[in-house]
């Protein structure tokens, strides 16, 4: 079996690009597998949400094969992709004649797509869905999302990989944690990778005044490009004003391994979801991070006691602080979570476990 891999890979930033590399250099123990081979037995579609897959969903579409949602929400992707015309009748041909009026709703007012959930509530999966000869998928809800589109497709689901990366050495990390001015016993928190609306970073800022106001030894770090200049406008006057909040920008990776290691807590707050695994998740927790999650189906698969996690609405903000309140004051908690949560990653998630996964699933379509 000879298999066409079809996906962004570096020098493109972006997520998937880090995992399909991974991924292709465990596949090809397995056997043949080429880089946009569109002579290939069986094709291998990594879709996203962004311009970088206009062509592999294209292609996905006019020659099946195994698409592999890495999200499970399209919308913004036909937003980006498509004219007004053409989003409006990939709508209704997702969510039917009745749904036309909401469809060019959806499309007036894109501008609020990033946040609004209408957005993230029709992921427009139906074509994908209906056409391909399996779908993979990463997590229970993403599943979910796809049969409610085509409740006959073929879905499998894989864990999102890990691959344990190179960390710098303890001396370092020590080092860092002085240059940044926290103590052996501060506690950091890390908002990792592109910031979106979605990642909840007003809420977050909003949680950490009351850990601040109660007092703890407690600083926040925000690393990564803003993915919205507004959003960037918004916030970044109230980050550069606080010393309590550490900015870092997008980071090569053994730089961001240094800040990455230096953290204790990784924030990885998400509404509104779209189904996703979160790629900088799996790492933190695979080198023994605690990570704090927006509670939800997508977190099903990992043992209870190896992640936080809060709930939205109302609750958020209080129960996003009193986690942290009480991880600042018990640091052996912080180590019992990570120590489960890197148990499990590197055990379940690991690239040569999920690479045979995806070859048994390629070898059965």
């Amino acid at each position: 079996m000879k298999v066409g891999f079809f996906s962004p890979l570096p020098p493109a930033r972006t997520g998937v690009a880090d995992y399909s590399t991974a991924l292709l250099a465990a596949l090809r123990k397995h056997g043949e597998v080429a880089v946009n081979d569109a002579r290939a037995d069986i094709a291998l579609y990594h879709i996203g949400n962004n311009l970088l897959h206009r062509e592999i969903y294209a292609r996905a579409v006019a020659h099946p094969g195994v698409a592999v949602l890495h999200d499970a929400v399209l919308n913004h992707f036909f937003l980006g992709t498509l004219d007004q015309g053409a989003y409006i009748d990939e709508f209704v041909y997702n969510y039917g004649e009745w749904d036309r009026g909401l469809a060019e709703d959806l499309w007036k007012n894109r501008g609020r797509s990033a946040a609004d959930p209408r957005y993230f509530q029709y992921p427009m999966l139906k074509r994908l869905a209906t056409i391909s000869r399996a779908i993979v998928v990463h997590n229970p809800a993403a599943a979910r999302a796809v049969y409610r589109h085509h409740s006959q497709a073929h879905v499998i689901e894989i864990p999102h990989l890990f691959v344990p990366p190179e960390l710098p050495d303890a001396v370092d990390v020590i080092r860092l944690r002085a240059e940044l001015g926290l103590g052996p016993r501060s506690l950091l928190a890390g908002v990792f990778g592109h910031l979106r609306e979605s990642k909840r970073l007003c809420a977050i800022l909003r949680a950490m005044e009351c850990v601040w106001a109660a007092g703890a030894d407690v600083k926040l770090l925000v690393q990564g490009a803003f993915s919205s200049s507004d959003l960037e406008r918004a916030l970044a006057p109230l980050i550069s004003a606080n010393p309590r909040i550490l900015r870092a920008p997008a980071l090569p990776e053994r730089e961001f391994w240094r800040w990455a290691s230096a953290a204790d807590v990784c924030l990885n707050l998400r509404y509104p979801a779209a189904a996703e695994s979160s790629g900088i998740a799996t790492r933190m927790m695979g080198i023994g991070k605690t990570v704090i999650f927006t509670s939800g189906e997508e977190l099903t698969r990992f043992p209870k006691n190896s992640f936080l996690a809060v709930e939205t609405g109302p609750a958020e903000d209080t129960m996003l602080a009193d986690y942290l309140l009480w991880l600042a004051s018990d640091r052996t908690a912080i180590e019992e979570i990570g120590r489960r949560a890197t148990l499990h990653i590197r055990t379940e998630h690991a690239v040569e476990k999920v690479a045979r996964q995806y070859w048994e699933a390629l070898e059965g379509r």
